[in-house]
């Protein structure tokens, strides 16, 4: 069909030429037919708009129904139309969906399917792809690709019963509705005066102007931070299933992320380096210690996207992070190797005011190297090989 015009046109000179009328009005009328169709779909292309409307975060294990409304701005009606979506295989099986249908002038048409979130990931949910042509089928078909969205799906969270990390810091608290400490160099605001507040909490001018006694409210003191350090170096998770290991590795440091956030309420951080397909490359993430939901959230979406890839050494980025920590913060190193030179920066790290745990994922007993490094400077040390290792810390 490709060739059809130019067909036309070589139909009508021989017509011509042979001056026979009937040939040149089935010619006209060919080509008539032809340009008709060809202007009716260039229009209707233009004026065919594709809707994606989905919840773009979800958990591991939950379903999400996707709606496509596939809309025609235009007065004319759509003689046949074809829709794909591209889907990732993680999500569906088969990984395309694909079906035809016709739309009236300004009209709609509703498109739906479910996506499985059986692994935690980030992923492209199209491009859709469109696909019309004219009333007659004698036009080329034309095709119009809509844009991708993306959906996030946050990595499996275990519960953990007693983290029990290790600390350094005076100010650690343990989960209270009240706090136990509070730092006089962070104002939050007066409330009334009580019996046995210390005179040095009078807030003598607010209470001057409102005529009645007021004390200052100070914010909680600092209290634990950690640190996660999540080792994501292709080579730290050579031997055994490299995959398996790696995602094991996410999921500890969610589930410990999580349990000291929400569980333990104290402030919890992130620094991995990995592959991110947001970028379509290697990045560097960092994420200081922080409290609240948003900043869990942040967190667990850095979780959800990482990928293994060929990195720096782990100890390079342990030496790196800890020069930004505050003494007394504790680190939490996580990853498959037990390299000589990570251990000796972890030992260094330890004996410099941190407060370190070790988990190695991986198959195995721990080295007899760092079995007697480990006893010698009181550096907490857990393995983990599978996720009940995890749900019995």
């Amino acid at each position: 069909m490709q060739s059809f015009g130019p067909f036309l046109l070589l139909l009508l000179l021989i017509a011509v030429l042979l001056r026979a009328d009937s040939f040149v009005l089935v010619a006209y009328v060919l080509l008539g037919a032809y340009l008709l169709s060809d202007m009716w779909t260039r229009h209707l292309i233009g004026r065919l708009h594709v809707r994606r409307t989905f919840t773009d975060r979800a958990f591991r294990g939950e379903r999400i129904a996707v709606e496509v409304e596939i809309d025609n701005s235009s007065w004319l009606p759509v003689p046949w139309l074809e829709i794909g979506e591209s889907l990732p295989v993680g999500l569906a099986n088969p990984p395309f969906r694909r079906a035809a249908m016709g739309i009236g002038p300004r009209g709609k048409r509703h498109l739906r399917y479910v996506l499985a979130c059986q692994r935690r990931g980030y992923y492209s949910i199209g491009p859709a792809v469109l696909r019309t042509g004219g009333l007659l089928g004698i036009r080329p078909v034309s095709r119009k690709v809509t844009p991708a969205d993306h959906l996030i799906v946050y990595p499996e969270v275990v519960s953990l019963g007693q983290l029990g990390l290790p600390t350094r810091s005076p100010l650690v608290v343990s989960a209270a509705q009240v706090s136990l400490f509070e730092d006089p160099a962070r104002v939050m605001g007066v409330r009334d005066y009580q019996v046995g507040d210390s005179p040095r909490r009078m807030h003598w001018t607010a209470t001057a102007r409102v005529g009645k006694l007021l004390v200052r409210r100070y914010q909680p003191g600092s209290a634990r931070e950690t640190l996660v350090c999540l080792d994501l170096d292709r080579e730290s998770y050579s031997l055994g299933q490299p995959y398996d290991s790696a995602e094991l590795a996410i999921v500890v440091a969610a589930s410990i992320a999580n349990h000291t956030a929400v569980r333990e309420r104290l402030p919890v951080g992130l620094a991995t380096e990995a592959f991110d397909p947001e970028l379509g490359r290697n990045a560097r993430f960092l994420i200081p210690p922080g409290s609240g939901q948003a900043h869990l959230i942040r967190l667990m979406e850095v979780l959800a996207r990482v990928q293994m890839s060929s990195s720096a050494p782990f100890q390079e980025l342990l030496l790196r992070e800890t020069l930004r920590l505050s003494w007394g913060s504790t680190l939490v190193a996580i990853t498959g190797s037990e390299s000589e030179p990570l251990l000796e920066e972890i030992f260094r790290i330890r004996s410099s005011g941190f407060a370190v745990a070790l988990v190695l994922v991986g198959p195995g007993r721990s080295s007899s190297a760092l079995r007697r490094g480990a006893t010698g400077v009181g550096l907490a040390v857990h393995r983990v090989w599978r996720k009940r290792d995890l749900e019995a810390w």
